[in-house]
C-alpha cells in the first residue's frame, strides 16, 4: 500500500488498466478486477471509465465501489459537440444525473469527431466550431444544475487537439480545461507552459508521462494513436519526457486544489492480466509520493 500523498488528491482511471470506450481497443478487464487492483495500491478515488462500464444505477454503483473503499469523482464523456447538439445534451444530462447521484464532482468533456476511435478527424467549418462552443456551454450549465463542474479535455483525435485549437477554445469558451499532460504534448502543446499561461483555467488534471519520440511519430502522421499506445507511448510518471513534477509544483503554487488523476492509456491483448498495468501505476504512485513530500516540505 502506498504512503499518504499529501497535499495531492490522487485518483485513478480505468483506462490505466486498458478499459477504453473505443471499439476494438483491446482486452477489457472486468470492473471488480480493476477496482481490486486500485484498492491494493491504496487508491481511494477513480473516474468512471467508459459509459456503462460501471453500473448506471446509483445504488448498484455504490454497492460495487464501497467494498473497495473507492469513490467515483466523475468521468470522461466524448461527444460530437459540433453536430446534432440535442443528442449531445441528452447524453450529457444522463451522465450528469448519474455522477451527481453518486457524489461525483466533475464531468470531463471531449469534443469527439463522431468517428470511431482517435486515429482520424476532419477540420471543422467556422459554423461547426461555433456549434461546438455553444454546445459545450450548454453542457456546462447542465453540469452546474447537478452540482458538477464541466471541463473540456483537449484530446488526440478530437476537435480540440493542437495548441492552436486549445488556445482558440480558451479564447472562445468560458469552460475550464482538463489539463492532460500526455494528450497536450502529443498535440504539440507544452503542458507546463500552458499551465503558466492559463493557470486560472485549470479545472482538472490528468497525469501522463510520454515518450516524446513516439509522440513525434503521431504528430508527423507516421503512426496512429492507438498503435502508439501499444508501442509504449505512455510510461510511468517520471520516466518519460513530460516534466510532471514541475507541472504539479506550478499548479499547486497557482492555487489548484483539485484531483490529479493517474491516467496512463493502456491497451491489453487477449489473455493479458492486470499485473503489468498495476506495476506501472505503483511506480507512478511512488513518484507522486516523492513530489507530494517535496511540496509538503516546502510549506513547512
Amino acid at each position: 500500500m502506498t504512503e499518504p500523498l499529501h497535499p495531492l488528491r490522487i485518483a485513478a482511471a480505468p483506462i490505466s488498466w486498458g478499459v477504453c470506450e473505443v471499439p476494438g481497443w483491446g482486452e477489457v478487464l472486468d470492473a471488480r478486477t480493476v477496482l481490486s487492483e486500485m484498492a491494493a495500491l491504496g487508491l481511494t478515488a477513480t473516474e468512471f471509465g467508459p459509459p456503462a462500464y460501471l453500473p448506471t444505477e446509483p445504488r448498484e454503483l455504490r454497492a460495487l465501489l464501497e467494498p473497495y473503499g473507492i469513490t467515483a469523482i466523475g468521468g470522461f464523456l466524448a461527444l460530437p459537440l459540433h453536430t446534432e447538439p440535442s443528442r449531445a445534451l441528452a447524453a450529457a444530462r444522463e451522465s450528469a444525473e448519474l455522477f451527481a447521484a453518486t457524489g461525483a464532482e466533475v464531468l470531463v468533456l471531449a469534443a469527439a469527431t463522431g468517428q470511431d476511435g482517435y486515429d482520424a478527424r476532419t477540420p471543422l467549418s467556422d459554423y461547426e466550431w461555433r456549434t461546438l462552443i455553444d454546445t459545450a456551454a450548454s453542457i456546462r450549465d447542465i453540469a452546474a444544475e447537478h452540482g458538477l463542474r464541466a471541463v473540456l479535455h483537449p484530446h488526440v483525435g478530437t476537435h480540440v487537439e493542437t495548441e492552436a485549437e486549445v488556445e482558440r477554445f480558451l479564447a472562445d469558451s468560458e469552460l475550464d480545461i482538463c489539463l492532460d499532460t500526455g494528450h497536450l504534448l502529443v498535440g504539440g502543446t507544452d503542458p507546463v507552459a500552458l499551465a503558466r499561461r492559463h493557470a486560472h483555467r485549470i479545472g482538472h488534471i490528468h497525469l501522463k508521462d510520454v515518450r516524446k519520440a513516439v509522440a513525434d511519430e503521431i504528430r508527423g502522421g507516421r503512426m496512429e494513436y492507438s498503435e502508439a499506445v501499444r508501442r509504449g507511448l505512455y510510461v510511468p510518471l517520471g520516466e518519460g519526457d513530460v516534466d510532471v513534477a514541475a507541472l504539479i509544483r506550478f499548479a499547486a503554487a497557482a492555487g489548484y486544489r483539485g484531483w490529479y488523476v493517474i491516467e496512463q492509456d493502456t491497451a491489453l491483448s487477449p489473455g493479458d492480466a492486470a499485473e503489468a498495468a498495476s506495476r506501472d501505476a505503483a511506480r507512478s504512485l511512488r513518484y507522486l509520493a516523492d513530489v507530494g513530500a517535496a511540496l509538503e516540505s516546502a510549506r513547512i
